[in-house]
């Protein structure tokens, strides 16, 4: 092995120390939309509200961040505003139909998250019905579910993997809406981080419920 070689492995390997260092002492954090539209208008204003965690628990107050929607070449950006304890609300129109990614960056570290796309009708059109699972795969980007869990569905799930791989993974639906609602009833001494309690409405419960399970076919409702 040449002496370049030689340093450029040594780098390679001290870049990834330096990554497992920034992950293992909190350069990482999730991202936690409250309320994921399906659906929106062209024209008419839309919503992101959010809350960002240190390690998936500790909120984060006072961080600088950007939100950007793009379509094709069209970029929309707004800036978030914080409204106290870790929590921030973006609000921009988007000029024409289309499926829009919203990303969302935090402004700690580079945390992020694209969200799968947003179907925008034009001007006095409703969106579709969606089928729970679909909807339930949205949200499980949405609620920073992908961060911690890897999924096969979800395309970069896992980021930082201290959760259990939820690929092909099927749960009591009854215990798995009852976690969801409250992660503090997982027993103690089960693998995997402790998940915060993200507050989920049961519309919510029932969709990630049905993604995660395999649900394919049980439709759901705005």
């Amino acid at each position: 092995m040449t002496r370049t070689s030689v340093r450029l492995t040594v780098l390679g390997a001290g870049l990834a120390l330096a990554t497992v260092a920034a992950v293992r002492f909190g350069g990482w954090a999730v991202i936690t939309v409250d309320d994921l539209p399906d659906y929106a208008e062209a024209g008419k204003p839309v919503t992101i509200s959010y809350v960002v965690r240190q390690h998936g628990l500790t909120l984060l107050s006072g961080l600088t961040a950007s939100v950007e929607a793009k379509s094709g070449s069209t970029v929309v950006s707004a800036t978030p505003k914080s409204q106290g304890a870790g929590h921030y609300t973006a609000q921009f129109a988007l000029p024409s139909a289309g499926d829009w990614a919203i990303t969302i960056r935090s402004g700690f570290m580079r945390s992020e998250v694209t969200l799968l796309p947003l179907e925008v009708g034009p001007k006095g059109t409703a969106g579709r019905v969606m089928a729970s699972a679909e909807r339930g795969k949205r949200l499980f980007v949405a609620k920073g579910c992908l961060t911690c869990h890897v999924h096969q569905e979800v395309q970069g799930s896992g980021a930082v993997p201290v959760g259990p791989d939820l690929s092909g993974k099927r749960f009591a639906p009854q215990y798995l809406a009852m976690f969801l609602a409250d992660p503090s009833i997982k027993p103690p001494g089960a693998k995997g981080e402790r998940m915060p309690k993200l507050d989920l409405r049961a519309p919510e419960i029932a969709a990630l419920t049905s993604f995660i399970n395999g649900e394919k076919q049980v439709t759901t409702t705005r």
